[in-house]
Formats: C-alpha cells, structure tokens, sequence
C-alpha cells in the first residue's frame, strides 16, 4: 500500500478527485435549495401543508437533478479509472494534464447547465471530460501487461 502514496502522481489526483467528487456532493444541497424555493415535493412526506400540498416538479429542480445525474455519470468512472491511470505510472506532466482537463470541463458542464447556457456550450464541457477519461482509459489498457 505504501507504494500508492510513493506515486508522484497521487496527491495530484486525490487532490483533484476530490474536488470533483466534493463539486458532485454539492448537487445535492443545490437540488435541496431548489426544491425549498420552488416548493417542490417528491415524497408524501416531504408535504408541509398536507391540506394544499401535493407532489409536484419544477423545471429548475429537474435541471438540478440532471446535472447532478451527469456528474454521477461521469464522476464516478473518472475517479474509478484515474486510480488505475495513477497506478499505470503515467508521467506527472501527462496525468496533471488529464487531471485538470476533466476538473475544468466538469465545472465548466456545471455552470452551462445551471445557468442553461446556449449549446453546444453544455455538450462540450461534457465530451472534454469524457474525452480526458477516456484517454486515462486507453493509457492503462495500452500499458497493461499479462
């Protein structure tokens, strides 16, 4: 276990999938505030006012939700492959460059979600992130060896 925390390449990775995964939790109380303001109800339970409550949506509680699903999508598998990236002994230069393309593009994505701006503004910040995954993907199947 000691050898993980030897890897130059650690800390920068923790560093960043931290800051994904702390931008992903933060959906949630985005989603919470949104659903107070807007009065939204999912659940019987979550009624105040049983006599005119009832359970509803809210367009900007369902943006908040999908953004928060997209994160899931691609948060998830960025954490789960940068680890094996990290493992795979790229060079610091080449992982702080993936590393930093996906944190960006996933704050990025965030902020054109949130705040609906044009396309293909959203769509890019997506595949940018997808994209910087996908290679860390293909640069621990290329160096594996059996």
């Amino acid at each position: 276990m000691a050898g993980v925390f030897d890897n130059p390449v650690f800390p920068y990775f923790a560093f960043y999938a931290t800051v994904v995964v702390l931008k992903t939790m933060a959906m949630s109380f985005v989603t919470a505030f949104h659903r107070i303001t807007k009065k939204v109800a999912i659940n019987p339970e979550d009624i105040v006012d049983k006599d005119k409550g009832k359970i509803s949506t809210h367009e900007s509680v369902e943006r908040v939700r999908r953004c928060h699903l997209n994160d899931l999508e691609n948060v998830i598998p960025f954490v789960l492959i940068g680890l094996l990236y990290t493992a795979s002994g790229p060079s610091l230069g080449y992982a702080l460059l993936h590393f930093r393309i996906f944190t960006g593009a996933r704050i990025f994505h965030t902020i054109a979600y949130l705040f609906a701006l044009p396309q293909p503004s959203r769509g890019l910040g997506f595949f940018v992130g997808f994209l910087a995954t996908v290679s860390m993907a293909y640069n621990v199947l290329s160096s594996a060896t059996f």
